[in-house]
């Protein structure tokens, strides 16, 4: 059994706490830098400390629990710099189809399915009940929320948020950095950088 630990303590670091121990995984705790949590006891399980601990741990792996793309990215970046392994948290009731690629320290929760020949990058989200359609390219440092639909021969920019329940049509493009709204559907191609709500989905702003 691999000893992991999850970097963050709330909300989303809970969940992949719960995937990871389903999966067999030993979670020793979860570390934060709120210092507020350090000595918590979160789920069972111990607040150690801050992030920056983990390199002093006597782990197997660590995965980054934080919701937050650039907070999660800078963490998972940080990790690779001090060679510490990235573990997947998959939950069992995941479907993963034939020739699907995943990269490192990825969360694929419940109900989750990808499809034949999709490519999922490093340190993604895939939130409870996503849909990742056939030949979908996904980016690393991406979130896609809850119940998300990503129809065939989609792509997504690196640290793309999607989301609860956005719908992508088959073919299109989001750009690296943008923000799509709760319940929006995308029916032609977003470009990098813009904050995209409604059906049709239409640019408000620039990500700020």
């Amino acid at each position: 059994m691999k000893r992991v630990v999850v970097l963050g303590a709330s909300g989303h670091a809970k969940v992949v706490a719960f995937v990871l121990r389903l999966s067999g995984y030993e979670v020793v705790g979860f570390l934060d830098d709120d210092p507020a949590l350090h000595g918590a006891v979160v789920m069972g399980l111990p607040v150690l400390g801050a992030n920056d601990l983990v390199s002093r741990l006597d782990i197997d792996g660590a995965i980054v629990g934080i919701g937050d793309n650039p907070s999660r990215r800078a963490w998972f970046e940080q990790l690779q710099g001090w060679g510490i392994p990235l573990v997947n948290a998959i939950h069992p009731s995941a479907i993963i189809a034939q020739g699907v690629a995943l990269g490192q320290g990825t969360a694929v929760l419940g109900n989750v399915s990808i499809n034949v020949e999709a490519q999922v990058g490093d340190n993604v989200i895939l939130n409870t009940g996503a849909i990742v359609g056939h030949d979908c390219t996904v980016a690393s440092h991406v979130h896609v929320g809850p119940g998300v639909i990503l129809c065939g021969r989609v792509r997504i920019g690196e640290g793309v948020f999607l989301g609860a329940g956005a719908v992508v049509i088959p073919e299109q493009e989001v750009g690296a950095g943008s923000i799509i709204g709760a319940g929006t559907v995308v029916i032609s191609s977003i470009p990098a950088g813009v904050v995209a709500v409604g059906n049709p989905a239409r640019i408000l702003r620039l990500v700020s």
